[in-house]
């Protein structure tokens, strides 16, 4: 009976340990995104300020401004990834 017992903790253990894992892979993704995505808002609103400023620069901030997208989305990659990496090979 004891022993029975034990094998049903070691596995609810395990499988808790399964699920906290989980749970911290998605709140470290989603907090990842939230950044980058408050900066994509603010990259493109002060676009949008800066060509109604000088509409004749509009070529070079269009330029400028997909330039600041991409890097900005790389965190979003960067976080998920590494996240993936805490999920995989922590123990």
């Amino acid at each position: 009976m004891l022993e029975t017992l034990s094998i049903l903790a070691q596995a609810d253990a395990e499988a808790t340990s399964k699920g906290l894992r989980a749970i911290a892979l998605g709140v470290g993704a989603g907090l990842g995104t939230v950044g980058p995505g408050i900066g994509v808002g603010y990259i493109f609103g002060k676009v949008i300020e800066s060509v109604t400023r000088q509409p004749e620069m509009r070529d070079e901030i269009t330029s400028i401004q997909w330039l600041g997208f991409a890097l900005t989305e790389a965190i979003v990659f960067y976080a998920f990834i590494f996240g993936l990496i805490a999920f995989f090979l922590s123990a």
